[in-house]
């Protein structure tokens, strides 16, 4: 056994706890939510995943900020490729439990041009370097926290501004076109999300033949 697989094995038990936090529908008034979750430190997700046709997409989310590097890195350095944001922090349960997820679906994709980012909504830049380590992550995470929450506003109306985890897939154009709130179910869930918006991008989004959803409607499961 890889000691990546290790590393996952021995952090499931902590996705038990997710249990214990509270849930977010993900509907309403966002900017509220993140005002009255402020005091208790966050919101989890439930696990809810959203589906949206290319013509119900919002205009090109623009964001950016400094990653635990010290660069900075935003929506100008992942305009035209296909992008995965993943929304964490380093004592969240499920975002441990999540992190190989994401690290096979890194390997797997970046090769074809799919960026990766990591929103840190609470650390230091030494716990979120130790869990990049720990992790083996090698895309970035923007140092997104609280006080500023420059990110997480810019996303505001697509993801509720305290929901860790939460993985949003963004087409080559910017906009959102999957969410999942809370812990993935897997990496299969992130590798279906990645490649219908690939093959989306491929094909040409204009072509109701290759929408992954009817135009009329927005999935969600």
């Amino acid at each position: 056994m890889s000691a990546r697989r290790v590393r996952a094995a021995l952090a499931l038990p902590f996705a038990a706890l997710l249990l214990l936090a509270g849930c977010s529908s993900g509907d309403g008034d966002l900017a509220a939510e993140w005002n009255e979750a402020s005091g208790k430190g966050y919101v989890s997700g439930d696990g809810s995943s959203l589906s949206i046709a290319p013509e119900q997409r919002t205009l090109p989310v623009e964001f950016s900020g400094e990653t635990e590097s010290g660069d900075d890195y935003g929506s100008d350095d992942t305009l035209g490729s296909v992008t995965v944001v993943n929304f964490w922090y380093a004592g969240c349960a499920p975002c441990r439990a999540e992190a190989p997820d994401l690290v096979e679906a890194f390997d797997e994709f970046s090769p074809q041009g799919v960026k990766f980012v990591g929103v840190n909504t609470r650390d230091q830049v030494a716990q979120a370097r130790q869990f990049s380590e720990r992790f083996d992550i090698e895309y970035p995470s923007i140092m997104d926290n609280a006080g500023g929450r420059a990110v997480q506003r810019a996303f505001a109306g697509q993801v509720p501004l305290n929901a860790v985890p939460t993985t949003l897939v963004l087409d080559a154009e910017g906009r959102v076109a999957h969410r999942v709130l809370g812990q993935l179910a897997g990496a299969s869930q992130l590798r279906t999300l990645i490649g219908e918006t690939l093959a989306e991008a491929g094909d040409g989004s204009s072509d109701p033949a290759s929408d992954p959803a009817p135009a009329d409607e927005t999935t969600e499961q």
